[in-house]
């Protein structure tokens, strides 16, 4: 017999703390110190941002600074900005309603509701997975000269690292991140510098065109790159590691926890927004200005990296960022799988299990493809994993802005009328966008 909805607006009262093995785990200090609190609520903004930056957004960026210059960048731009709102709407559930979005939906929607929704999460953390291995597998050839087939079974090892360091503490997983994003950033600053971008096209390249709409090329590859920047398991994680942070559960500290970790988000995010801007600016300096308009593979792209730039660095540093970002991608998946499953359907496994199974589903298929096709079949599966991200996006959002925007659920914290029209807004165009990229993924057209 279901219980009755409580006075917080919920279906069922929530018992079980989100990732309960680092619940309030961080200290925060009482005294106020803005820049000691700050740097207590520094960490999970970042393990967001590296979602969106992983091998997934690689080749759409690629792809759009090849064919177009600097004519996207306006498009990463508003992309970033849409996934700024949708991460702030995403921690303040969590610091609230003390509950990630899998609880809530579970608490909130019938279980049959709850357990579709599950399903499909489980299988966009799967597609998710399979492009930090196509990631990690493509730069460990590109720096080892490492066969595509067994890089796919190396792959299996970071298991055990990821074990240890969240057995360490969430801290460390947080400083690991933060480590592999600062080998990103210094690989691709390198990258910026050796191709010497003209500044002037960059700054319009900021500004939107309305070519971008007008050219149908332009418009497929714009929308690859919104559904590759929005990551629909984002959303489940952040609502769950904001609540390691051990602020006060009241009104006025829930108020503070808000404030600091939208600013741990936001400038993450920016930071993500720099990379993804990045790649897309080196590809328009090298491969566009060069004639090669045609560049959307990440091992083609390394591949005339070093006769254009002239330098061996060059590809060396493209696939040191590119293993980073598969293995940084690697550790925020498995986090998201954890509290997917124990979030919606309350069954913990232990984590190397849990970890076992995920990595199982996404290695299956990559091993037969890159047997069957090689390195062709595993950049194409690494589109098929983006289609699988963009079908589960709008059920993610949803919940989240439905459940951000309702008095009953949020109190006080509920959004206002501008917070609350705007993130309806970037839902429907978000859905909008993606059923136009399914439909002419579909019919072959682009």
């Amino acid at each position: 017999m279901q219980k009755k909805k409580s006075s917080i607006g919920w279906r069922n009262e929530n018992k079980h703390p989100s990732l309960s093995e680092v619940f309030s785990s961080v200290s925060v200090p009482k005294q106020k110190g803005i820049w000691k609190k700050l740097f207590a609520f520094t960490g999970p903004g970042l393990l967001i941002a590296v979602g969106y930056m992983d091998p997934g957004n690689w080749a759409t960026d690629i792809a759009g600074g090849s064919q177009f210059g600097y004519m996207l960048l306006s498009v990463i731009f508003i992309s970033n900005f849409f996934a700024i709102i949708l991460q702030h709407l995403a921690l303040k559930l969590g610091i609230v309603c003390e509950r990630d979005l899998a609880q809530a939906c579970r608490d909130h929607y019938p279980p049959l509701i709850s357990f579709i929704l599950w399903i499909l999460c489980e299988i966009s953390i799967a597609a998710c997975d399979l492009a930090e291995i196509i990631g990690s597998v493509l730069a460990l050839k590109l720096l080892f000269g490492i066969p595509i087939t067994w890089g796919v079974l190396i792959t299996a090892i970071d298991i055990l690292i990821i074990l240890f360091f969240q057995y360490k503490g969430f801290r460390y997983i947080e400083s690991v991140v933060a480590a592999l994003i600062f080998t990103i950033l210094v690989c691709f600053s390198f990258e910026i510098i050796s191709s010497k971008p003209e500044i002037v096209p960059i700054l319009k390249g900021i500004i939107p065109n309305p070519e971008i709409i007008k050219n149908p090329h332009s418009f497929y590859i714009s929308i690859g790159i919104l559904g590759a920047t929005v990551m629909p398991h984002n959303l489940y994680l952040h609502s769950s590691i904001i609540q390691t942070r051990d602020y006060p559960r009241t009104t006025e500290g829930k108020k503070m926890a808000i404030k600091y970790a939208t600013i741990d988000s936001t400038l993450s995010l920016s930071l993500a927004f720099f990379i993804n801007a990045a790649i897309l600016i080196i590809s328009a300096a090298t491969f566009h200005k060069a004639g090669y308009t045609e560049v959307a593979d990440i091992m083609y792209a390394h591949k005339l990296l070093n006769p254009i730039l002239g330098s061996s660095l060059s590809g060396v540093f493209f696939a040191l960022a590119l293993l980073a970002s598969g293995q940084n991608s690697t550790l925020t998946g498995t986090l998201a799988g954890q509290i997917v499953m124990e979030g919606f359907i309350n069954i913990k496994f232990k984590p190397w299990i849990r970890r076992l199974i995920t990595r199982l589903i996404a290695i299956v298929p990559a091993i037969i493809v890159s047997i069957v096709y090689g390195e062709k079949g595993t950049t194409k599966l690494l589109i098929i994993s983006q289609i699988i991200l963009s079908i589960q996006l709008s059920f993610a959002i949803v919940p989240l802005v439905n459940f951000t925007g309702n008095s009953e659920k949020m109190g006080p914290f509920v959004n206002g009328p501008i917070l609350k029209i705007s993130a309806w807004v970037i839902t429907i165009i978000i859905i909008l966008l993606n059923i136009f990229l399914l439909y002419n993924t579909f019919l072959g057209r682009r």
